[in-house]
């Protein structure tokens, strides 16, 4: 009779080592994926710091080219005014002693 009640001892033991063995098994499964997520937030973390690099460049170089453009739109105006002076004075060089 002895041998009938280790008999169900071993067994249970036997289960509770492989429900250990499942648990175990479950838990490493959950660490792994904890640790690709904290990886993966990583990434995600310098990739949005490049990102916000990339943005902060772009807007400099931007400012940077509205104000070469706003430079250009004054020089492009003085540029005109003085064009439109010296037509006008080839114009009266043209028409002056014969057209007065």
């Amino acid at each position: 009779m002895a041998k009938t009640e280790r008999q169900p001892a071993t067994v249970n033991l036997e289960e509770a080592i492989g429900r250990l063995d499942a648990a175990l098994a479950l838990l490493e499964n959950a660490v792994a994926r904890r640790l690709e997520a904290e990886r993966s937030r990583g990434d995600r973390d310098t990739e949005f710091a490049l990102l916000e690099e990339d943005r902060a460049r772009l807007a400099a170089e931007l400012d940077a080219a509205g104000a070469r453009l706003a430079r250009m739109n004054v020089t492009t105006g003085e540029v005109g005014r003085r064009l439109d002076r010296a037509i006008e004075t080839v114009k009266d060089v043209l028409s002056g002693p014969s057209g007065a």
